[in-house]
């Protein structure tokens, strides 16, 4: 067996809707399928060449916060990546905007912004170092704050900008 990669992601949340045009406004996700009254909508991320990569399915307002990682088991989050470091920071900016931005980190073979959607499902957005500049810190689980100005000025001709 070859395991190529992940494909997609399915969410259950309050409104598939909402958090649907969150991801339009907010990340610029378009939607490939909706299901009848807004019970489910698959979309696909703006530079992606798959048919989705995301799904959202409606349960309803009523349903309560997730607990996983604080009273149960569950995913922590999903990360998705953009190409340059200048494309992180239009995502920070925008993210910004949007009351959603928890956080940056500098994991050493990553620069990663972390936020919530509408239901307080995180996300991460994130840059890959090309591996040839990981170095020793390339088998390191590295969690130092994220000065992503510095970063973009000391990456400028590797992140391709």
């Amino acid at each position: 067996m070859a395991i190529t990669g992940m494909n997609h992601a399915v969410l259950y949340v309050r409104d598939a809707r909402k958090t649907a045009a969150f991801y339009h406004d907010v990340l610029g996700f378009e939607t490939i399928i909706e299901g009848p009254p807004g019970s489910f909508v698959f979309m696909r991320a703006p530079a992606s060449e798959n048919h989705h990569d995301i799904a959202f399915f409606t349960i309803g307002e009523k349903a309560k916060a997730s607990e996983a990682g604080a009273k149960t088991v569950g995913m922590y989050h999903i990360a998705w990546e953009v190409p340059t470091l200048e494309a992180l920071a239009g995502v920070r900016e925008r993210l910004l905007k949007a009351g959603a931005l928890k956080g940056a980190s500098d994991h050493g073979a990553n620069k990663s912004l972390y936020a919530l959607d509408p239901d307080g499902l995180e996300f991460e957005v994130m840059w890959l170092v090309p591996p040839e500049h990981w170095g020793d810190e390339a088998h390191q689980a590295i969690v130092r704050p994220l000065d992503l100005d510095a970063e973009i000025r000391r990456f400028a001709v590797v992140s391709g900008s």
